[in-house]
């Protein structure tokens, strides 16, 4: 297997560490927190997923899930650093796209509202946030910097740097 699959996966934990008062080691993180145990199990499963090993990178994002609570499909595209706190509960649907230093919370959907087989779920910008019980839906645009209030239900794009709240999600 690639070592890419492992590549930058210290400054991943030190991603958790600067965010995270309460995280009191490294190992604690590595060992203890679901987002970096689901991560892992989703490198390698979008591994095999690109190698059309679908079963497999199913098999393997189906263990995540069971270990984390935390449902990313194997095809979805994860930048660097992304934080899932606490994590009960989210879910990433294949064609999602997640950029770089992103934090989402627990009960966050990342979701399509369609069944062809296009892009049909959103793609996150650099450095969102995305508040917990947030359903972000369809192949939307949250724009770098934006911020997603909790709870909200997303299905227009975010403009960069704006934040938007509510159901239907509002600019504040």
């Amino acid at each position: 297997m690639s070592n890419s699959v492992f590549s930058g996966f210290n400054d991943f934990i030190q991603a958790y560490k600067r965010y995270d008062p309460a995280a009191k080691s490294v190992l604690e993180i590595a060992l203890l927190y679901p987002g970096p145990r689901v991560m892992l199990f989703h490198r390698i499963a979008h591994w095999f997923y690109g190698q059309q090993l679908h079963f497999l990178a199913r098999l393997v994002s189906e263990l995540g899930r069971f270990l984390s609570g935390i449902e990313i499909h194997p095809g979805a595209k994860i930048g660097r650093r992304l934080v899932i706190d606490h994590g009960m509960g989210v879910v990433i649907g294949e064609t999602a796209e997640i950029g770089d230093d992103c934090i989402i919370f627990h009960g966050v959907t990342l979701g399509g509202v369609k069944f062809d087989p296009v892009k049909r779920h959103p793609t996150v910008g650099n450095r969102v946030l995305i508040g917990a019980g947030a359903k972000v839906l369809g192949p939307i645009l949250l724009g770098d910097g934006s911020r997603v209030g909790a709870n909200a239900v997303v299905t227009r794009p975010v403009e960069a740097g704006k934040t938007v709240v509510g159901n239907p999600a509002q600019p504040l």
